[in-house]
């Protein structure tokens, strides 16, 4: 695997060179701020694994990050932010411009030597899959694999605002303090029916509808500066900080108005309408770690139940109509 490293500082890109000389199969390039970074990776095809300091003076390593991600090259690749910052604006920030992970320093060597291996193992798991980029109409690109979709299962949304891969937003939440995380809440929204759109709709068209409803709910959520992702079966999770609370009636209200207003249709023609529901916030408090994981799942499981009530009641009226 091959590492970019970006830090100022000359003895953190020592201790860098030192610790991944040791490691089988890794090798290590440096740059002491973004711009020497930049001419890097004009200059390297294969760069695997990036490790960037946040703070660095000039453009910082946020800056750097999003940077990095707007090259569809490298709009997979690992992306470990290490920082001495305690702010968690700036670990908020790191997130939303694509990192995949933190590693705070002084960082343990034990830390980042398994971070880099578990990196190492997700890049082969992914050349395995034969996993590659597939621009969207809307001109984002997703991530597939020559294994034909489930609907349950997600994928990776890149270039929208505030969306994550379903890996970053795990380790964001998990990483996180439980201070940190005071106030925050997790909430669901679903496409209702999405079976029915799944089995109707060619598999590049289901992509694609979710690629544009990801863009509505970044669109709607931006003024609570969200970190949301696609987790499979037509549904996202978001993390709204600082204690937001959103109104469920007039939210869904006007993403609903939204996506009607984005006129979006199959590739055959015909005109898609979609409709979401929001699910029941789940607060995080004081619960870190895997409890925090446990939270996202009981976010995505609110918004599920709702889609259900609202078809079943649908169902209802237009079977007591039809008796009519």
């Amino acid at each position: 695997m091959k590492i970019l490293a970006v830090d100022d500082d000359p003895f953190i890109l020592e201790l860098l060179d030192s610790l991944v000389s040791f490691m089988d199969g890794h090798d290590l390039l440096t740059a002491t701020d973004a711009m020497h970074a930049s001419q890097v990776i004009a200059q390297t095809d294969d760069i695997d694994c990036f490790l960037v300091d946040i703070q660095m003076p000039g453009r910082d390593g946020i800056d750097l990050c999003r940077e990095i991600r707007q090259n569809p090259r490298y709009a997979r690749a690992p992306i470990l932010m290490l920082t001495a910052m305690t702010d968690k604006d700036y670990i908020d920030r790191a997130f939303a411009a694509g990192a995949t992970d933190y590693i705070n320093k002084p960082f343990e060597i034990t830390e980042l030597t398994e971070q880099l291996e578990l990196a190492s193992r997700r890049i082969a798991a992914r050349v395995g899959a034969q996993e590659r980029l597939t621009q969207m109409p809307s001109g984002r690109y997703v991530s597939e694999t020559d294994t034909p979709l489930s609907l349950f299962q997600p994928f990776e949304i890149h270039d929208v605002d505030g969306v994550l891969t379903l890996t970053a937003l795990e380790n964001y939440i998990t990483k996180l303090s439980r201070n940190a995380l005071y106030g925050s809440s997790v909430v669901g929204f679903t496409l209702r029916a999405a079976d029915r759109y799944f089995a109707a709709l060619s598999e590049f068209d289901f992509r694609s509808l979710i690629v544009d409803l990801a863009e509505a709910l970044s669109d709607q959520l931006a003024e609570h500066s969200p970190l949301l992702t696609y987790v499979g079966n037509g549904s996202f999770v978001c993390i709204l900080e600082d204690g937001a609370q959103l109104d469920p009636a007039q939210f869904i209200d006007a993403l609903n108005l939204s996506i009607h207003q984005m006129d979006l249709h199959a590739s055959t023609g015909e005109r898609l309408h979609l409709r979401m529901c929001m699910g029941e916030a789940v607060r995080l408090f004081w619960r870190p770690g895997q409890q925090a994981i446990a939270c996202l799942s009981q976010a995505h499981t609110n918004a599920e139940c709702e889609a259900q009530r609202l078809e079943r009641a649908l169902d209802l009226f237009w079977n007591m109509d039809q008796r009519a």
